[in-house]
């Protein structure tokens, strides 16, 4: 399996300013594969440390400040001594010793030529209280599921995204089809790594399913872990509404599909709390198509996304087989999961996202986002249909220079208006700095 945050790694490790790195990421997105893969391909040794249930660590780090002392009491864990600059120094489950987190400051302002990595799930690292975030002297990085030219390249062919990426014509012309029958497949497996790795050994969407199931079930066992108990219902209910919130035409978050008479002040932290742990995201409404988009945010409307499509299948008891073929039953729901796969991959590249509603209601566009100073919309469709009147009335109205339209069908222009097929959805900002040129 190949992550393109690999890339980004070897950038810190060359990096003249580099810091101890924190990677951040919800639980099972694959971040301890990834920092003990960039050890082996990037460096001579990899001194891999697991902070949960180890007292030992949690006695090293208890108020020591002493870098030396810290230094030589992870050498004596792993049991070999520290080439500043061939070992690689991995904290794994940092926030089972919050105390550690701290330490990672005097480890930058004492050791800068020692490499650290720590990682730990997000829900962890939001809910550490009292201890003191070492701001300014650490690098961050957020992990993600596989996107889809990740699982392509994990259970097809490096040459399938090679295609993507040069945006050969000619061949996705003869492999769309192709391509079209992989990204039904991501809708169903999505990007956990686990359920990619085992698909790509055996294909089987039950089994798939199966680990969808026990990494939802887990996700849940950590409300209870980590969730004031206070609110703890709130949490559960707000998780398992997200699939029939996204099933409707209208996306927007309702907390009256919650329970009847809810009020956002009763909910409003168990939406944070969710997506402070990486396991939803959160979009925003704007009201004008101006740059920058955050100053037109309405702060009371919002979608929520799961953050992963194969989860929001798993949530949703969604049968792979409505998926994989053409069923009726699959018609009113595939737009939740066309939208869910865009806003994905939207997400995995750290471009702001957001919606675009007017306030009379009358006009609604999927997504927005800003690319070269320019506010761009995407409109997503579940089939093959371009027809679109929304989107061709908003970028007449608003004078758009750029917009994006993803569905099943090969790329077409109109006019402004960039047709694009879904599995390009990643690549968005790219297309759209590829159409101004």
């Amino acid at each position: 399996m190949y992550r393109e945050a690999i890339k980004d790694l070897e950038n810190w490790k060359n990096s003249k300013t580099r810091k101890p790195l924190v990677l951040y990421g919800a639980r099972q997105v694959g971040k301890t594969w990834l920092m003990q893969e960039f050890g082996r391909l990037s460096y001579q040794r990899v001194a891999y440390v697991v902070m949960a249930e180890n007292p030992r660590m949690t006695e090293l780090f208890n108020g020591n400040s002493d870098v030396s002392s810290i230094i030589s009491g992870l050498e004596a864990e792993v049991g070999f001594g520290f080439d500043s600059e061939n070992t690689l120094v991995v904290l794994d489950e940092i926030q089972e010793v919050p105390k550690a987190v701290s330490a990672l400051k005097y480890i930058y302002e004492q050791a800068p030529e020692y490499h650290f990595m720590a990682a730990g799930s997000l829900l962890g690292l939001t809910t550490m209280g009292n201890i003191s975030f070492p701001v300014g002297k650490v690098d961050s990085m957020t992990l993600f599921p596989l996107t889809f030219s990740e699982f392509v390249r994990a259970v097809k062919s490096d040459k399938f995204v090679q295609m993507l990426e040069e945006r050969n014509s000619k061949l996705l012309e003869s492999f769309h089809s192709a391509l079209n029958d992989l990204l039904k497949q991501y809708f169903v497996v999505g990007g956990m790594p686990e359920a990619v790795k085992n698909f790509a050994e055996d294909g089987d969407y039950f089994k798939v399913r199966n680990i969808q199931g026990q990494i939802v079930r887990d996700y849940e066992r950590d409300f209870g872990k980590h969730a004031p108990t206070n609110f703890l219902p709130r949490i559960q209910m707000v998780w398992n509404s997200v699939p029939s919130q996204l099933a409707r035409d209208n996306k927007k978050f309702l907390y009256g599909a919650l329970k009847t008479g809810a009020r956002a002040k009763d909910f409003e932290l168990a939406i944070e709390w969710l997506a402070s742990a990486g396991l939803v995201h959160k979009i925003r409404r704007v009201n004008a198509a101006k740059v920058p988009l955050k100053h037109y945010e309405d702060l009371s409307a919002f979608k929520l996304f799961m953050n992963d499509i194969g989860l929001l299948g798993a949530l949703s008891n969604l049968e792979p087989r409505i998926i994989l073929e053409k069923n009726d039953i699959f018609v009113e729901y595939k737009g939740a999961l066309s939208e869910q796969f865009v806003a994905q991959q939207l997400f995995s590249t750290g471009v702001p996202i957001y919606y675009f509603s007017s306030d009379d209601a009358k006009t609604e566009i999927d997504l927005m986002v800003e690319v070269g100073g320019l506010p761009v919309p995407i409109e997503i469709k579940s089939a093959e249909n371009l027809n679109s009147k929304s989107l061709t009335y908003f970028v007449a109205k608003h004078k758009i220079s750029r917009a994006l339209k993803f569905s099943l069908l090969p790329e077409k222009r109109t006019g402004v208006i960039y047709n694009e097929p879904l599995y390009f959805a990643e690549y968005a900002q790219r297309l759209v700095e590829y159409s101004a040129g």
